[in-house]
């Protein structure tokens, strides 16, 4: 097995066995749904809740408070430790930090409901589930190796996030259009060429990985398209949202 660039160890199948791959597939699909649920929910919790929503911000200042930073912060921290500590992690304990992750991004996203209008949002999820759904199923039917073609979109990003931080400084709405735009791109092509390699991740089944690593990689592959998805989500969110 080779460990590609996300750190998942991944077998030399071309051609993966059907059922395996779609029984992993399925277990992917039911975690990242999960944690879209949880995520939702904590989500409208917090943009309904003055009490709540103000938590997460600085009555003084007017921005983040202590919380309100973990809050924003703490999800890369779990990403990293779930993606470096795969193999020291158990099973429970994957899924655990899963969960909490989830719960930390529907804190984040709370704020989204009280800048956009519940409407775009809504419309925005609904463009974003379709592009999503439709790519996936792309990503999973092509016969076409996706390999090259998500090394390039990965290096993409990157330049997306280069990109992001000089704009932080310059403040161009052309930049951040442009950014935008790429960034639309870039995670549509992404959530094709990830469902292809959690497909064939999914060809190696048990015998190759073993029981408690399958389980491990269908949270990891769950975490991969969830962030496919929120990314796309956020900045078709800059086109389709209609702010209060």
């Amino acid at each position: 097995m080779d460990q590609d660039n996300r750190g998942y160890y991944v077998p030399q199948q071309d051609y993966p066995t059907l059922t395996a791959a779609r029984t992993f597939i399925s277990q992917v699909f039911l975690w990242m749904t999960f944690a879209m649920v949880v995520t939702a929910i904590t989500a409208y919790m917090f943009a309904t809740s003055e009490s709540l929503i103000m938590s997460l911000r600085n009555p003084v200042t007017g921005g983040l408070s202590g919380l309100g930073w973990i809050v924003t912060l703490a999800p890369i921290g779990f990403v990293l430790l779930m993606s470096f500590g795969f193999q020291k992690l158990s099973v429970s304990l994957m899924a655990l930090l899963f969960i909490a992750f989830s719960v930390l991004m529907g804190m984040s996203l709370s704020f989204i409901l009280l800048v956009y209008t519940a409407a775009s949002v809504y419309k925005t999820f609904a463009v974003t589930a379709a592009m999503f759904g439709i790519m996936a199923v792309l990503g999973y039917t092509t016969k076409t190796d996706l390999t090259r073609f998500g090394s390039l979109m990965m290096m993409a990003l990157f330049g997306i996030i280069i990109a992001m931080l000089v704009n932080m400084f310059m403040h161009s709405e052309t930049m951040d259009y442009i950014i935008s735009v790429i960034g639309v791109l870039v995670f549509t092509g992404l959530t094709a060429y990830d469902v292809q390699k959690l497909k064939r991740i999914g060809a190696g089944g048990v015998e190759a990985m073993g029981d408690a690593n399958m389980r491990k990689l269908s949270i990891m592959g769950a975490l991969t398209l969830y962030l496919d998805f929120i990314n796309l989500f956020l900045f078709l969110l800059r086109f389709l949202g209609n702010r209060r």
